[in-house]
């Protein structure tokens, strides 16, 4: 039976892998071994948890490459690989049990096995299968195989990370105004890091040793949010206990970010308008003017001139704000920069406190490359935090990247979009980049990507790299 794996070249010495059965079933170590030997690996035997440590640890005969290990022998099997790796043994070891559960199969991974397989076995290409990946992915770990790609070293105290023209046009933008008092407005899609540019902003800002108070416009009802922002009186409303002061007194001589700015009721931003043109309000229930002196940023998702035309914000509003806007590009449009956030994030999220960063192999990075990214850097960061856990914060592979589910049928909202002034040209950009990011999620590689919608391999690239003006609606 062929495994499709060239088993002469894969021992660490150049001979066939050597394989390690241990189980106290005769019949199923014979069987188990009759079927590796046909496929060409090298098969010894161990009927005890004695016999398996000392020919693992044997100075003799060469070391096993993958131990197959029972997990119930005439001692516990989980005893025996907690003293295979107390001895510093290597080699990957797949635990195998009659009687699989979760529990097991827990207790046995955080016990350092690579793997867990169920007996009876579906078929010897199963375990085939588990040994060559095990073995793979042990000199991965060893060092042997892995594509050392990420060669800029990245400040972990960082807050935004990018080396693509875009991002270096955002910075540059932030260096210029964060010292002044300008009143700013960051707009982006969902995920690109607009609180982070409001960070970088006031921690490089004269206000920086006071507070910035961020709070988001979207999630709380018109009521509290009013509340929050300009505090009440005692007795304003019932409950009101005791005089509050609001987020804007709390920021004086700091900084506030209203997120989603977008959904603030027309009440509030009257009550706003009025903040930015007098530097004061009145408390809810209150009569007397408070003065403060904050510096205001806002975030949006929204194209805000078009809520403007449409009735939903007020134009006044919207002029005072808008004195510098900050546009935040998203993932897609700025691929090169995956890397170095890769890098970050890889800083960011370690194993443990204890834990060097995880490495990635180029396959893996690869298969980053091809996502169109609809979460944007915060997708992205999802994504490798989840694959440095599944990793146990050794060697990403291709396996350990995983974009979750995602509805393979995107519809575009003709109606909504034309409603919103979206033009015929941003209608077909929207349609071109979800037929461009499901024939990517499809196919294995990029070309093979281009080759189904029956493009070149540069117009595909030329197509991802083109900078969409808007994003129509989809559902």
């Amino acid at each position: 039976m062929g495994s499709g794996f060239s088993v002469e070249a894969g021992g660490l010495d150049g001979n066939a892998l050597h394989v390690l059965i241990a189980d106290d079933d005769c019949d199923l170590r014979a069987s188990l071994r009759d079927s590796l030997e046909d496929t060409g690996f090298t098969v010894t035997e161990a009927s005890s948890g004695a016999e398996t440590i000392a020919r693992a640890t044997a100075s003799g005969p060469r070391r096993p490459d993958v131990i197959l290990l029972d997990y119930r022998m005439d001692v516990d099997g989980l005893s025996v690989l907690r003293q295979l790796k107390d001895k510093g043994i290597e080699a990957p070891v797949i635990m195998m049990t009659g009687v699989a559960n979760g529990e097991m199969a827990t207790q046995a991974i955080q016990g350092g096995a690579a793997n867990y397989l169920g007996k009876p076995f579906d078929d010897v290409e199963t375990v085939v299968s588990a040994i060559r990946h095990e073995f793979e992915y042990a000199q991965l770990k060893r060092g042997e195989s892995v594509v050392e790609f990420l060669t800029k070293s990245v400040d972990r105290s960082e807050r935004i990370v990018g080396v693509s023209p875009q991002m270096i046009e955002v910075f540059k933008l932030v260096g210029l105004v964060a010292r002044t008092t300008t009143t700013i407005v960051i707009t982006g899609e969902t995920g690109v890091g607009k609180e982070m540019i409001a960070e970088e902003i006031h921690a490089r800002s004269d206000r920086r040793s006071n507070p910035l108070i961020k709070i988001n416009c979207a999630a709380q009802p018109e009521s509290l949010l009013e509340s929050l922002l300009f505090g009440h009186e005692k007795g304003a409303f019932t409950g009101a206990l005791s005089q509050h002061k609001g987020y804007f007194e709390v920021a004086h001589r700091g900084a506030i970010l209203l997120d989603e700015i977008g959904e603030m009721s027309p009440h509030l931003q009257a009550k706003l308008l009025r903040v930015l043109q007098d530097q004061q309000f009145e408390r809810v229930g209150g009569t007397e003017p408070v003065k403060v002196d904050v510096r205001v940023m806002a975030a949006t998702n929204r194209n805000l001139r078009q809520a403007v035309d449409e009735g939903r914000f007020r134009e006044d509003l919207y002029y005072r704000l808008y004195v510098v806007e900050i546009y935040i590009p998203p993932l897609r449009e700025r691929m090169g920069d995956i890397p170095l956030l890769v890098s970050h994030f890889l800083e960011k999220h370690r194993y443990s406190p204890r834990s060097p960063a995880a490495r990635i192999t180029k396959e893996a990075v690869d298969k980053l490359m091809t996502h169109d990214w609809p979460g944007n850097v915060r997708e992205l960061e999802n994504v490798i935090q989840r694959a440095v856990a599944l990793s146990q914060g050794e060697i990403i592979t291709e396996e350990h990247i995983s974009f979750g589910a995602r509805s393979s049928h995107a519809v575009i909202d003709v109606d909504s979009a034309l409603r919103e002034g979206s033009t015929l040209e941003e209608l077909m950009n929207s349609l071109r980049r979800e037929a461009i990011a499901a024939a990517l999620r499809l196919s294995s590689t990029p070309a093979r990507a281009a080759e189904r919608l029956g493009i070149t391999l540069d117009e595909l690239e030329a197509a991802r790299a083109t900078r969409l003006t808007r994003a129509v609606k989809v559902r």
